[in-house]
């Protein structure tokens, strides 16, 4: 296709784009926010190059710059069966990009005074009480254990250094940990009564945490938590794409997961539980459908110091604590290689980049961001005032390194530096 029929049909989308989307902000040219146009022309040809090449059957992307939306493309398929085109508002698996969500609405209570971010958990779940942690923590044998030094506070889950670990991990495997069709208070319980890897506070362990905070919320607020969460963050926010299962007319939405196979994408379940009937365990970890115009709000909201459309959906106060590096000073780094090595954690769920020169991909020391292990990712970067938001769905994640390309042609468009 030439570069004049790209832009012609580049212009077009701009323009379907915004009479579709009343929840994302107007799209305006990039020029007007010291971007480039043409260059984000060449991103879209870059992603329709991924679906060509079959390592994606579809994806759903978006830039704003100072609350504008600048840049909105869906592309390639919602499900290759049917030949379905992909839709902006396609419901996507976020996996891990649920525990900011669950984070802000951690944020909000707190900010309401319903706890102090150094209580310890056991104030509040009794049976963190006498948990202790294993002699060697590569270990599955939860009879070698020594006593506990020091309580798991509140800080700590939103941290990860609180010596919860993974849903994946060998230790809870074994000891049905976590399981899509038992309910919360279970997984608390089952979270409760096998070790911690290691003391609290002492090393960075990328978790169950926003899970564990999800039954805290329910704790705090006297509502379940997909309750509170809808009416204090989802509602106010006009997340109105964004649920724990889907139903009726929203499952014709939902984009078909697939994994690559003999150079094929093929469908696949990471879940054995599906996602269009109510799960028994309802995970703020990990349980979030979502669309790109969704995260889009979530993330300007962040961006803009907790206000929305001239709402106070968080202090600008708590807000702030969403960019500062939690994690103590003794668990970092909290990572040994990659961009772990060059990143934080903050209070409000999200990795911070600390050192950009560790990343493989360009990024403003200062932003903060995270991704799903289906491909979707976002970032929020207060330096450049931009907010990125990219969503696909193909396991294992990497998509030909869509997300890192996207990203590394979205920081050259960007003409003005801040």
């Amino acid at each position: 296709m030439t570069n004049r029929l790209w832009m012609r049909f580049f212009l077009i989308s701009l323009l379907f784009c915004q009479g579709q989307f009343s929840n994302a902000a107007e799209v305006v040219s990039a020029e007007s926010v010291g971007m480039s146009s043409s260059a984000l022309l060449e991103a879209t040809s870059r992603l329709q190059q991924h679906i060509d090449d079959g390592e994606l059957a579809g994806v759903v992307a978006a830039v704003a710059r100072d609350g504008k939306l600048v840049y909105f493309e869906s592309l390639g398929k919602l499900d290759l069966e049917s030949g379905k085109p992909m839709p902006g508002d396609a419901l996507f698996r976020i996996y891990s990009m649920a525990r900011e969500v669950t984070s802000a609405a951690v944020l909000k209570l707190f900010e309401e005074g319903k706890f102090q971010l150094d209580d310890p958990v056991k104030m509040y779940l009794p049976e963190f009480e006498d948990q202790r942690v294993l002699l060697d923590s590569s270990s599955t044998d939860i009879s070698q254990t020594k006593s506990r030094t020091g309580d798991i506070t509140v800080a700590h889950l939103l941290t990860h250094t609180s010596g919860l670990g993974s849903r994946s991990s060998a230790l809870y495997r074994e000891n049905n940990v976590r399981d899509k069709n038992i309910t919360l208070d279970q997984m608390t319980s089952n979270a409760a009564r096998v070790p911690l890897f290691q003391d609290p506070g002492t090393q960075f362990r990328y978790g169950i945490h926003a899970t564990i905070l999800g039954k805290l919320v329910e704790i705090w607020s006297g509502q379940a938590f997909e309750e509170y969460l809808q009416e204090n963050i989802l509602d106010p926010l006009e997340m109105n794409s964004t649920m724990f299962w889907a139903e009726g007319s929203d499952v014709d939405r939902l984009a078909q997961l697939y994994r690559p196979t003999d150079g094929v994408l093929k469908p696949y379940k990471i879940e054995s539980v599906p996602w269009t009937s109510r799960p028994t365990l309802i995970e703020g970890g990990v349980g979030l459908l979502s669309s790109v115009p969704d995260f889009l709000n979530f993330s300007q909201m962040i961006l803009d110091g907790g206000k929305f459309k001239g709402k106070t959906i968080l202090k600008e106060e708590t807000a702030a604590l969403m960019y500062q590096n939690g994690v103590p000073d003794q668990a970092m780094p909290i990572g040994d290689r990659g961009y772990w090595l060059g990143s934080g954690w903050t209070l409000g769920g999200f990795n911070l980049v600390m050192d950009p020169a560790q990343y493989s991909f360009p990024v403003s020391e200062g932003t903060i961001w995270w991704d799903g292990s289906a491909a979707t990712r976002f970032f929020i970067d207060p330096k450049e005032s931009t907010v990125i938001v990219i969503m696909a769905q193909v396991s294992p994640s990497s998509g030909g390194g869509f997300r890192e390309i996207f990203s590394e042609m979205v920081d050259k468009a960007i003409i003005d530096r801040r």
